[in-house]
């Protein structure tokens, strides 16, 4: 007879055993990891009550979940909150449901609007599911430079290639400074918030090693900045930010394409590009490198009356505030935006 599955709130001393089934689950991502969990709460002040569900003392599931409470954007939990990915890790369809389960409980007692998961794929029949908003752009990483190239499609790859020929100095252990200013000039551009320093700073201490730093060096300064994360041999470019010179000197391609040599120098086998917006700009660069887009499929229980939220920067609801915040001083958006995007969880 199977042991039932019965569901407890994360404690201090399940971290080490978290991780490990987290590294051990084919779904696992730097998004279920305990770091994440305590950059959220150290740099933003959210509260994570992380489940995990065991058969007698053996781990069989893992939910990790952001309560984000806010003014602007409401009540909500989040698996995982200020991320990409998140969701339900899980042995089993029994662990699945009885994850789920607590989650709505949990839900239901805190008064939230809705509970998301950002897993990749749909696990609970009759929950809402936004399926045509993201996808994801995951390829192998070949270890042999000459057919990584090749697998670029040929368009981009004179890009690349002019990008290796200049042969720009990359500093792959540059500073939160340098990446933050380069990445806020990037987002103010872009007409979106930019996120406290102290976010990308936690990220950077809580995952250690696993999350890298680098820039590109241009004639007259750093001109790319691009934070990674590094999880059980798959690299994900997760933070990029870039001055005006940069297109010209064909410095974002060069970032990328010295993060697959790094990676491929660390042992990666998958390089996992993330997700973008259907029909962006951002979803055909991904596409040019020659990465095919899958689906994300996002789940929802919502609560009362309410409707799936989309705080995103694409949605015709916020395109006023874009233009708005495009034309801000670039040293307020620095102030404000912190302020405003610790809410777009």
């Amino acid at each position: 007879m199977t042991e039932p599955v019965t569901i407890s709130p994360l404690t201090p001393q399940d971290h080490a055993a978290w991780d490990d089934y987290v590294r051990d689950h084919a779904d696992g991502s730097p998004f279920h990891r305990i770091a994440w969990r305590e950059a959220v709460t150290g740099a933003l002040g959210y509260k994570a009550p992380y489940l995990v569900a065991r058969r007698d003392a053996r781990i069989v599931g893992v939910l990790p979940l952001v309560h984000a409470k806010t003014r602007l954007f409401g009540n909500n939990l989040i698996s995982a909150a200020f991320s990409v990915g998140g969701g339900i890790l899980a042995d089993d369809a029994a662990a699945v449901a009885a994850l789920g389960d607590a989650a709505g409980a949990m839900g239901e007692k805190l008064g939230v609007e809705s509970l998301e998961l950002r897993g990749t794929r749909a696990v609970f029949d009759g929950w809402p599911t936004k399926a045509e908003t993201y996808a994801s752009y995951t390829a192998p990483l070949s270890p042999d430079a000459d057919e990584r190239l090749k697998a670029v499609p040929r368009k981009k790859r004179a890009d690349v290639r002019k990008g290796i020929k200049a042969d720009f100095p990359v500093d792959a252990e540059a500073s939160v400074d340098t990446f933050f200013e380069l990445y806020a000039q990037n987002l103010h551009a872009l007409g979106t918030p930019v996120m406290p320093k102290k976010w990308y700073a936690a990220l950077k201490d809580a995952f250690g090693d696993d999350c890298e730093i680098a820039t590109v060096q241009g004639p007259n300064g750093p001109v790319v900045g691009l934070m990674s994360f590094y999880h059980k041999g798959t690299v994900y470019p997760y933070y990029v930010g870039a001055n005006a010179e940069a297109r010209k000197l064909h410095a974002f391609d060069h970032v990328y394409w010295t993060l697959m040599e790094r990676a491929v120098g660390r042992g990666c086998t998958v390089f996992d590009f993330g997700r973008s917006k259907i029909g962006t700009g951002a979803a055909d660069y991904k596409k040019h490198w020659g990465f095919e887009g899958i689906p994300l499929e996002y789940q929802f229980k919502l609560y009362g009356d309410n409707k799936m939220p989309d705080i995103n920067p694409n949605n015709p609801k916020y395109a006023r505030f874009v233009k708005i915040w495009q034309k801000l001083p670039f040293a307020a958006t620095k102030i404000i935006g912190p302020q405003l995007a610790r809410q777009m969880a």
